[in-house]
């Protein structure tokens, strides 16, 4: 099966309307890569941008559908839940306009009992937008 084919609803805790991201791009133990398009509907677009809100979410849920993908697809032990336990060093370049395409990449930088610590980056096209490290508790 190719791994962008599957529902990323099947790899995320969160439902529609909170769901940030499309597809999943790339994952194994070191680097998750997911897609999003920006859509002027969605929960954090205000002011013909996608919020600040929206890219720290959209992050999370990259680290989120990491967990699903290891826990459903490779260890079939379902769905966890994850919660951020800090955001660092977030820097913002520009916020993103509707029809956008984000493509969001973690990598793990420390893997610690529950706790996995990350370093983000967000891209549209060639330009980063914003990066962060972000730290996941997995419940």
């Amino acid at each position: 099966m190719n791994i962008s084919d599957i529902d990323i609803h099947s790899l995320l805790p969160q439902k529609e309307p909170f769901v940030m991201i499309d597809k999943l791009l790339q994952c194994d133990k070191q680097t998750t890569i997911t897609s999003f398009v920006i859509k002027s509907d969605n929960l954090f677009f205000d002011k013909e941008v996608f919020t600040e809100s929206g890219i720290v979410e959209n992050i999370a849920q990259t680290c989120a559908a990491r967990l699903g993908y290891i826990n459903s697809v490779l260890n079939s032990s379902g769905v966890k839940i994850g919660f951020i336990g800090s955001v660092k060093n977030l820097n913002l370049h520009r916020l993103p306009l509707e029809d956008e395409r984000l493509e969001t990449r973690i990598d793990v930088q420390d893997e610690i009992f529950n706790i996995v610590l990350v370093k983000a980056t967000v891209r549209i096209a060639d330009e980063v937008i914003a990066d962060c490290e972000m730290k996941i508790a997995e419940q």
